[in-house]
């Protein structure tokens, strides 16, 4: 949207705000006080998401007339599934141990493990102590049924004009969550849910093909942006808001949502206040292990607020999450990313990989896991 020509390149910034996001979620499950609200932490995750994958959909499409599914499913899964078995399976193992008087380990990993911890929660509440893969469960049915409609949007749509109607599908997700605020529906009931928390990955949807597009108002909104700046200063204010607040449902959820497409678009000129700051080392490396935190961090942190203090919770589940996420991230993760590139490699026979693919790690090397994207690193 700030670039004349768009290119998915490797952007530190982005796994700042990855980092930002794990920190808030770890806040909000350590209950610290006034931090209650930083469960909207995952709606960052959700615009992020969004924005990745459907650039990453929109230049295969543009570049080949077509969307190789199979192709994207496939990385998806050996992405993010080997981290998620390990982790449920370190559970299994764990759990008993740590809460003998649990009945519903094996249920609750099973839910997890076919990502139906969403509609679980909401209707079943199961899974019960695996609270926090409902977001990966969100994350995975809109893989499942983004790209096909995706085309059938490119396909229906007026050339460069596919922003509409995923704009109208920003409106309609919206406007879906606050008919089930007006019609009484519990808050547990509408939060966890995919249909009712897919607007942030449409807002993300949304960026991305107006980044793509560029339609002739962009350059009238890109003259304004500095205006829109004000939006991410809103969110330390949304996060007094309680659980269970409808009103984190009606706006809150899209305040966070604008705030992140605000953020998206200023570090896209890789330069600024807002670039460097989400840049950050630290941030960086967080964002990096952002998947295995999330997947880590809830249990670590359940089991230490049971008997500490909530700077001991936020100190100690940041330290061991990471650490666990690091480990599974070098070793497990690394191996199945490098497995999933090489073969994939191995059958364009040794064909030249697209620019937009690529990010540099240091000294302009390739990344060791092959020519890895931002999205390589999606939660």
């Amino acid at each position: 949207m700030v670039l004349k020509e768009f290119k998915l390149g490797y952007n530190p910034a982005l796994d700042g705000m990855r980092g930002v996001a794990i920190v808030l979620v770890l806040l909000s499950h350590a209950h610290v006080p006034l931090f209650e609200g930083a469960f909207l932490g995952v709606d960052l995750f959700f615009v992020l998401s969004g924005f990745l994958i459907t650039s990453l959909l929109l230049l295969e499409y543009r570049s080949q007339g077509r969307i190789q599914y199979w192709r994207f499913y496939r990385r998806r899964f050996f992405r993010l599934m080997p981290a998620l078995a390990l982790f449920l399976a370190t559970y299994c193992v764990v759990a008993p141990l740590l809460w003998p008087e649990l009945d519903d380990i094996h249920q609750d990993a099973l839910v997890s493990l076919l990502y139906l911890a969403d509609y679980g929660i909401a209707f079943f509440d199961s899974p019960g102590t695996l609270l926090h893969i409902w977001s990966l469960s969100v994350e995975e049915h809109f893989y499942l049924v983004w790209p096909p409609l995706l085309v059938l949007l490119l396909r229906s749509a007026q050339p460069g004009a596919v922003w509409r109607p995923i704009a109208l599908l920003c409106l309609l997700a919206w406007l879906w969550r606050v008919f089930w605020v007006v019609q009484g529906q519990q808050f547990y009931e509408i939060f966890f849910r995919f249909d009712t928390r897919v607007s942030g990955l449409l807002m993300g949807s949304l960026l991305a093909a107006l980044a793509i597009e560029r339609p002739g108002f962009v350059p009238q909104l890109r003259a304004r942006m500095h205006y829109a700046m004000w939006l991410p200063l809103a969110i330390p204010l949304l996060m007094a808001l309680d659980w269970d607040n409808q009103s984190a449902m009606v706006w809150g959820i899209t305040v966070v949502e604008m705030a992140a497409v605000v953020l998206l678009v200023a570090v896209q000129q890789r330069s600024g206040l807002v670039y460097d700051m989400l840049s950050a080392p630290a941030l960086v490396k967080l964002g990096t292990l952002s998947y295995g935190i999330y997947l880590w961090h809830y249990p670590v942190v359940r089991y230490l607020r049971a008997d500490h203090a909530w700077p001991v919770v936020v100190v100690l589940g940041l330290l061991i999450s990471t650490a666990l996420a690091a480990l599974s991230f070098h070793t497990l993760e690394r191996w199945a990313m490098r497995y999933r590139d090489g073969a994939q490699h191995g059958k364009a026979r040794g064909a030249p990989v697209p620019a937009h693919a690529c990010g540099r790690a240091g000294k302009g090397r390739p990344t060791k896991a092959g020519c890895r994207t931002t999205a390589d690193a999606l939660l």
